[in-house]
């Protein structure tokens, strides 16, 4: 569903926008249609791999494969302290690289488990237990104290209602959740105290909001969707550097190859002119 500042409708508002009686909740045909629509309320993973194959994908980067190039050329030659060097680098560099990505996965099956299993949903009239997953823009729900928030939702009423968002904004207390209107067109995510987020925990009271979004458009999801996609972003900086590098890569090969030559034209074995 398109983004919008949800914090700035009243309950009516947003009830007309979704389409949704607030005492009926929406249609067991008009939900299928909606997911049908908006896909299921789940985080994406993305493609698993496997720690082996993670761990291998770290020496296909250029600058690794050069260095590997030159451990062999080391042990050709028989600098075999230089050979050793070299390949202890390029597998610690191996090793720090692999512990990166696997931390990443590991923080997005973290997030996974902050999910919501299940929701209490107002639908044709009548609470009913489903799957979170099964959630939809516009279904009406029922958050207790002990609950997670199974969607992002804008609560349409709301009786002492305190909710633990540490996971998002890091605040280290519960927050008091109302039903009122905040005018301001930027508000922190802090500060949309009007608002639920997915797999934050209610702590006291109850409320009842209206799902506004689902899936990888949550909050949640913007955070598992950096993770996955932090890697293959790169930088201005880091692009510059790796240019960089390969341009004194190409050059040291030159002039070692141009020393080599030379060497060999006065009559130098291999090995003594590297």
């Amino acid at each position: 569903m398109e983004q919008k500042n949800w914090h700035q409708w009243n309950g009516e508002e947003l009830l007309e926008l979704l389409n949704v009686k607030r005492e009926q909740g929406l249609t067991r045909d008009e939900a299928q249609r909606r997911r049908e629509e908006n896909g299921w309320n789940e985080l994406s993973e993305g493609k698993r791999v496997s720690p082996l194959l993670l761990f291998l994908n770290q020496f296909k980067d250029f600058m690794m494969l050069v260095l590997m190039g030159a451990t062999l050329i080391s042990g050709i030659l028989g600098e075999y302290l230089d050979a050793i060097t070299i390949i202890a680098i390029v597998i610690l560099n191996g090793v720090l690289g692999f512990i990166q990505e696997f931390r990443a996965e590991r923080s997005l099956r973290a997030l996974k488990q902050l999910s919501a299993p299940s929701a209490k949903v107002l639908r044709d009239g009548s609470i009913e237990h489903i799957p979170a997953k099964e959630l939809v823009p516009g279904d009406i729900v029922i958050v207790e104290s002990g609950d997670r928030v199974p969607a992002d939702v804008r609560w349409l009423s709301v009786s002492s209602l305190d909710v633990e968002e540490s996971a998002l904004t890091g605040e280290s207390h519960p927050v008091g959740k109302h039903a009122g209107v905040l005018r301001e067109s930027e508000v922190s995510l802090g500060d949309q105290k009007n608002l639920g987020f997915m797999g934050t925990m209610a702590t006291r009271g109850s409320g009842r909001g209206i799902v506004v979004r689902t899936g990888m458009d949550t909050e949640m999801g913007k955070i598992a969707d950096l993770i996955q996609n932090t890697d293959s972003q790169e930088t201005p900086l880091q692009r510059r550097l790796e240019q960089l590098g390969k341009i004194l890569i190409y050059l040291s090969l030159g002039l070692t190859v141009l020393v080599v030559l030379v060497g060999i034209l006065h009559g130098q074995p291999p090995g003594r002119c590297s």
